[in-house]
């Protein structure tokens, strides 16, 4: 099998040239087969390496080539044409498609929901404050609560430090746009480049508050998908103000996938390629049984592979 470092650096070559004079390029690929080139928002980064590392498995003459990038670079690169596929925690709005359209009457986009995702709330391990409203959540992201004791009295803990992985990330997209309609206490938010980095933090900072994709804190050894990374402690989310035990919920896929669980939302893949192509193919794999089982792997809900919800009862 040729070296991959070899079929990366073609494919980046081919892609620099297709740029230029896309006419003169000629489709080789097939749904199994070729090179290509797909862009995935970093929220969800591991589970599109195992997806694509599967499927390079079971087609040994396929090669993908991903881009992870924040939402916003990744929505870019599809409007732009650099690329034609994104995994994102949205679908494209109707003006991005007609835009794409616009620009290559070929290229029509299709988009195909594959999971249901949750945002968690993580703090360290020996905060125990573990339930939180979305009316205090809002008003922890908008600035009007600053302090771990406006939330318990009994705190010792003090300032409240809010900490994302990217400023134009879909998990503060989701925040600003889903949960307080409106803009966000950017001087108190700390980005931190990345998920693993958000997770790093929380667990050395006491005081610490991150949000981040709920599979980065799922616990892959465990197969009920009951538990979540021990390093760290989850909390529970309720609609109804102030939480209480009975009106929250962490983010257990049955949650999710009932939308008990307020901060949830969908996974897509957005294909702007012909049919028949390697990304094609991919698509298809994605919401193929095999491609399903990688996320509900994950601690995220599949889309295409039914489920089963069993009652819990969890400790706070």
């Amino acid at each position: 099998m040729m070296n991959k470092t070899v079929i990366l650096f073609t494919a980046c070559l081919l892609i620099a040239f297709s740029g230029c004079n896309r006419k003169k390029i000629t489709r080789t690929d097939t749904p199994t087969s070729g090179v290509a080139v797909l862009t995935c928002d970093d929220c969800y980064g591991n589970i599109a390496q195992e997806e694509i590392d599967v499927f390079e498995a079971l087609n040994q003459k396929a090669f993908l080539l991903p881009v992870y990038a924040s939402e916003k670079e990744s929505v870019e690169l599809l409007l732009q044409d650099s690329v034609r596929l994104a995994i994102l925690a949205r679908d494209l709005t109707e003006s991005e498609k007609q835009g794409i359209t616009a620009r290559n009457r070929q290229l029509v986009p299709r988009s195909q929901k594959i999971g249901v995702d949750g945002i968690a709330l993580i703090v360290h391990r020996s905060n125990r404050d573990s339930l939180i409203s979305l009316q205090t959540l809002r008003e922890v992201m908008t600035g009007k609560i600053t302090s771990w004791k406006q939330l318990n009295p009994s705190s010792q803990l003090g300032e409240i430090l809010v900490v994302f992985d990217n400023p134009h990330s879909s998990t503060v997209h989701f925040m600003r746009d889903s949960v307080c309609r409106g803009p966000l206490a950017d001087d108190r938010l700390h980005a931190r480049k990345t998920n693993q980095a958000v997770l790093d933090y929380v667990i050395e900072t006491p005081n610490a508050l991150g949000v981040i994709g709920v599979n980065w804190i799922s616990n892959p050894h465990d197969s009920t998908q009951l538990s979540f990374n021990s390093q760290i402690r989850v909390m529970a989310v309720s609609r109804t103000h102030p939480a209480t035990y009975h009106s929250s919920y962490k983010p257990y896929p049955a949650y999710l996938h009932l939308r008990d669980y307020p901060l949830t939302r969908d996974v897509y893949v957005v294909l702007t390629d012909l049919r028949g192509t390697l990304l094609s193919g991919f698509t298809h794999f994605l919401a193929s049984d095999r491609g399903q089982r990688i996320i509900l792997k994950s601690g995220l809900v599949p889309a295409t592979k039914p489920i089963r919800t069993v009652q819990i009862k969890d400790h706070f």
